[in-house]
């Protein structure tokens, strides 16, 4: 049908539990009917995707659905920067805190069209525009950059095996208990524009959105992804029952009121640390501190679901019914 419009589909096989891969093809073929051409590509090695999304954004497809965890959206957005194409988030992996963020189903074996289910809200939904930030190691980050305990578990832990992953968060947490315990807080030095903070730290975050840790914290309430700021999160410390403080404080949702914890907001963000130490962009481990961050200001075109919490942008989107690759939102008047 020369009438339909183009997509890509990119799919990560090793993501997530079960066998979830075997509705790909009836995701592809939902959104055929509903107009569109859809190209089913399958990832094959680290950063793949990537290298998928960028050829699909070239062929000019108005838009890359990825079925993955928030490593694969990481991937494939790291393609579409800058592009006309927009990034459709489809939830397939154990945490999947961008399209929690979005409001989307999670994946639920008691019900096996999840998929289905986010395609349809996606499909009512709006292409909306989001920063990122951009780091000195070439890559660009959807929600985090991080450096600290949190690295440390991510370098630990993956990659999980399919077994583990079957218990979601759970299974995260119990393989992450050991590199917690054991973690020690380093000497930082934490710049965000104008100011700077040096001590002891046992966890640097920069949030460009709301939940953190597979969704177990609500880290940065309050986050938007278009409105050209960056959250900075320190956690002061150096040993695990000062982490764990943190870790109550922020669950209970105490923690932005919290002196202990500090927040600094910005555009251009460097952590710097004595001893060097890993850091991680939405969940894929990097090695190693200084890394310097600069916002860029909806810099990603990303498709939200009819359903999204309003607050969540600033500026309007276009209805996907009504979108163009051309067509960009404009601010709120």
């Amino acid at each position: 049908m020369t009438d339909m419009r183009q997509a890509t589909l990119i799919y990560n096989p090793h993501a997530g539990f079960d066998d979830w891969q075997q509705n790909v093809n009836a995701t592809a073929n939902y959104w055929h009917a509903h107009g569109w051409e859809v190209a089913l590509r399958q990832t094959e090695y680290p950063a793949h995707a990537t290298i998928l999304a960028t050829a699909a954004a070239r062929a000019g497809h108005q838009l890359v659905l990825a079925a993955g965890g928030d490593g694969t959206l990481h991937e494939v957005a790291n393609g579409l920067l800058g592009s006309p194409t927009a990034l459709v988030p489809l939830p397939a992996g154990t945490t999947n805190c961008l399209t929690r963020d979005l409001s989307l189903p999670t994946p639920n074996r008691n019900n096996p069209n999840w998929l289905l289910d986010a395609s349809e809200r996606l499909l009512a939904g709006k292409i909306q525009q989001m920063d990122v930030g951009e780091c000195s190691n070439g890559r660009s980050f959807l929600l985090w950059a991080a450096a600290g305990i949190d690295s440390r578990i991510v370098e630990s832990v993956e990659p999980r095996s399919r077994l583990l992953k079957r218990f979601g968060v759970a299974g995260y947490v119990a393989k992450a208990t050991v590199p917690f315990l054991l973690y020690r807080g380093a000497s930082m030095r934490v710049s965000v524009d104008n100011e700077t903070i040096s001590g002891n730290f046992l966890n640097v975050t920069i949030c460009n959105t709301r939940l953190y840790a597979g969704g177990l914290f609500n880290l940065s309430p309050y986050s938007v992804l278009d409105d050209g700021k960056l959250e900075v999160w320190i956690l002061p410390g150096r040993y695990a029952p000062r982490m764990m403080l943190h870790s109550a404080q922020i669950v209970a949702g105490r923690h932005s009121n919290h002196g202990d914890i500090l927040c600094l907001v910005g555009r251009h963000v460097i952590i710097e640390s004595d001893p060097p130490q890993p850091y991680h962009l939405d969940g894929e481990l990097n090695r190693s501190t200084p890394i310097t961050c600069t916002l860029q200001e909806r810099f990603l075109r990303i498709l939200a679901p009819q359903g999204a919490p309003q607050d969540l942008f600033v500026w309007p989107g276009t209805p996907l019914h009504s979108a163009s690759p051309e067509v960009a939102t404009r601010p709120l008047t």
